[in-house]
């Protein structure tokens, strides 16, 4: 089975998101973070 690509949308420019997501937009998914503080810590954006 070949390697899947599964860039996360954490490193994108949330300014110019929908120009990020273009970019990887033969990714085979994206990976999307779900940090609701109760279970991990918000730390990554904050």
């Amino acid at each position: 089975m070949p390697a899947l690509i599964n860039p996360s949308i954490l490193s994108a420019d949330f300014a110019n998101l929908e120009r990020d997501l273009a970019a990887i937009a033969t990714a085979d998914f994206a990976h999307v973070d779900v940090m609701d503080n109760h279970f991990v810590p918000n730390l990554t954006l904050g």
